[in-house]
């Protein structure tokens, strides 16, 4: 009989947040996962800082300014730590709808009063926190208020239907940080997106450009999840004329791309919604067979790809007089050390 492969339905969101409100975003978002469930997904997608919202004031407001540094400091007031009561509610709700979920979020880390990542996080269909990866570089006015990430969830989380994957907004264009994640078998991407970039970019390109090619090069599938844009950051947001011409577009573009970089559903127009599509893992074997990037249609002896995993504590303390056996102490919060199975995932190792 041979192996079988699935087909699963995917789910992206295209929503935006309850601005600057934590719970009432986690609320809008456990409400999505189990809408998501109940219309049959397997998995969902959520945009790029859903919870609370993505700093995109920085694109109309001065970092310094009296109206940046307070929507600064309430998104730090907002932000998530994992884990804690925000992710309970959402592992809840994916437990309960039997739903993978990829979520954007900011998240702050427990006992620092100002250090954010630009976060997604993962979660399994039982609830169980699968692992978290924070964005490696900040792009634009990100780089005011989020930290740079490392590489410890730069991973590809398997499930039952396949390994899922996701990163963020530009990181979906970073050549290295696609390969390692093709190198581990990703067959589902989330690609997460904010509601706009700068007034000089049209997003929707920019997001089909990207993702297509993705989904080319991996062969894999991608879930394009893009936020949206709400009355009340409507309101709040713009400054001249311009801005709330900008804003009043509605953007969107909510997609699902397959291996060989063809849009199978959407791109999803002005709005909210959940964009789905029915997708046959099975449809990855013959790109695969054609040209497997990680694979057989690559020449390791010429080249190589190091990931160090792993995040640096903001203090080490030695012994003051070190023996043999004696550890180095460390203090704050270092990500722990694990190593990628190299005899698995060709091309990729770690330091």
């Amino acid at each position: 009989m041979g192996d079988s492969y699935r087909t699963i339905r995917v789910a992206a969101v295209q929503a935006a947040p309850v601005f600057l409100d934590r719970e009432k975003t986690v609320e809008k978002a456990c409400a999505l996962i189990r809408e998501a469930g109940t219309a049959g997904a397997h998995l969902v997608g959520f945009p790029e800082g859903f919870i609370p919202t993505h700093p995109l004031w920085f694109h109309f407001h001065a970092a310094s300014s009296v109206k940046g540094l307070q929507f600064s400091r309430e998104l730090f007031c907002n932000s998530v730590e994992i884990p804690g009561p925000a992710t309970e509610e959402l592992c809840q709700a994916a437990r309960e709808a039997r739903i993978y979920v990829v979520m954007g979020l900011c998240e702050k880390t427990p006992g620092r009063m100002g250090t954010l990542y630009n976060t997604l996080l993962f979660i399994d269909d039982h609830g169980n926190i699968m692992g978290r990866h924070r964005k490696l570089h900040p792009t634009l006015g990100e780089r005011i208020v989020h930290a740079p990430g490392d590489a410890e969830g730069l991973r590809a989380y398997q499930t039952e239907f396949g390994a899922v994957s996701g990163l963020m907004c530009g990181e979906n264009s970073n050549a290295l940080s696609i390969f390692s994640l093709d190198a581990q078998g990703t067959t589902v991407h989330v690609a997460s997106w904010p509601s706009h970039f700068s007034l000089s970019t049209n997003m929707g390109d920019t997001i089909e450009v990207a993702s297509r090619a993705l989904a080319y090069q991996t062969k894999s599938f991608v879930l394009n999840a893009v936020g949206a844009i709400s009355d009340r950051m409507r309101e709040v947001l713009p400054l001249t004329d311009e801005h709330r011409e900008f804003l009043s577009r509605h953007h969107g573009g909510a997609s699902v791309v397959a291996p060989r970089g063809k849009l199978v559903a959407g791109p999803m127009g002005p709005g909210e919604g959940i964009l789905y599509a029915d997708i046959n893992i099975g449809d990855i074997i013959i790109p695969k067979i054609t040209q497997d990037f990680s694979g057989h249609y690559n020449r390791f002896d010429i080249f190589s790809l190091n990931v160090k995993v792993g995040g640096n504590p903001p203090l080490r303390r030695l012994p003051s007089e070190r023996k043999d056996g004696d550890e180095e102490k460390f203090l704050g919060e270092p990500a722990p050390q694990r190593e990628l199975p190299n005899n698995v995932f060709p091309l990729l190792t770690s330091e």
